[in-house]
């Protein structure tokens, strides 16, 4: 068996293509989506994520809000310049880049954003939302990676309803907030919530029909614990060593052996990370959509 390939980046392109139809027929209403973005220093990793969400903007015909701080910068300042996205009509939804510089609280910050306009889906209000919305309608940003995920699931035809679903990771930003999208009704997923402190996570791996990997172990998931036939999402990226031009080389959690017991595998880079992008935007349009409502 080989797999078939859960592609982010086909995928993430035609939801930036709907996206686009969404942000004209908005406009046609004089709603106009904004994007803004706070990034504080120059860490090259941090400048070009931010770099590629002002041209995902741009491909959706978005305008967008930089908005540069340097690494020097007090929390005064930073927490000014949320301030200041918080009240620009402009920015229907904005990101706090981070990491943010050593000594700044990023707890702090993060609070500071203003719910409606947390296009990461990630402020502790908007998580909140999440749990009361189970059951129900979410009108709040969700979270742009767990967001990804099953929408990259659902559009490649892998059923979910039913199925055993074991994550591995309870981070933050996948695992844990993930764990409850897949749980929602009409979703209706069962969940296994694994990490380090799962006595066997091989077995629970190897009873799921969907595999989400995301803890930054470079191939931890092995072919022999892959249900045959299972989906598989390689989330977690790690770099290890280097290449001959130098540049660090990007490994995924997931070993390259398990495309030939999986049914579908997501690539990494290519897979997952597009579609975080993608949901990102969209968090941006529907927060306008809703406000124009």
């Amino acid at each position: 068996m080989t797999a078939q390939i859960l592609d982010g980046i086909a995928t993430a392109a035609a939801i930036k293509s709907e996206l686009k139809t969404r942000v004209a027929d908005l406009r046609a209403r004089g709603v106009v989506p904004g994007l803004g973005t706070l990034l504080v220093g120059a860490d090259p990793g941090s400048v070009s994520y931010v770099t590629g969400k002002h041209r995902d903007a741009a491909e959706v015909d978005i305008h967008s809000v930089q908005v540069d701080l340097p690494a020097t910068a007090s929390r005064e300042d930073i927490l000014a310049a949320v301030a200041d996205l918080n009240s620009a009509p402009e920015v229907t939804g904005y990101i706090v880049q981070l990491p943010l510089p050593k000594g700044v609280d990023e707890r702090e910050v993060l609070e500071a954003i203003d719910p409606d306009k947390d296009a990461d889906g990630l402020h502790p209000t908007n998580l909140g939302r999440l749990v009361m919305g189970v059951d129900g309608e979410i009108t709040s940003p969700l979270p742009c990676t767990p967001a990804g995920i099953v929408e990259l699931l659902v559009r490649a035809g892998v059923e979910i309803p039913g199925k055993h679903v074991t994550i591995v990771g309870r981070g933050l930003t996948v695992g844990r907030p993930l764990g409850l999208l897949l749980t929602r009704k009409g979703v209706d997923a069962t969940v296994t919530l694994t990490h380090s402190r799962t006595p066997d996570i091989a077995a629970e791996v190897a009873r799921a029909d969907i595999v989400v990997a995301a803890v930054g172990v470079p191939h931890l998931i092995k072919a022999e614990w892959i249900k045959p036939g299972a989906a598989v999402l390689d989330v977690g990226v790690t770099r290890v060593g280097t290449t001959e031009t130098g540049k660090a080389k990007l490994a995924g959690d997931v070993d390259p052996a398990v495309a030939e017991v999986a049914g579908w595998l997501s690539p990494n880079p290519g897979g997952v990370g597009p579609m975080t992008r993608a949901l990102l935007v969209k968090n941006v349009v529907d927060t306008a959509a809703r406000r124009g409502a």
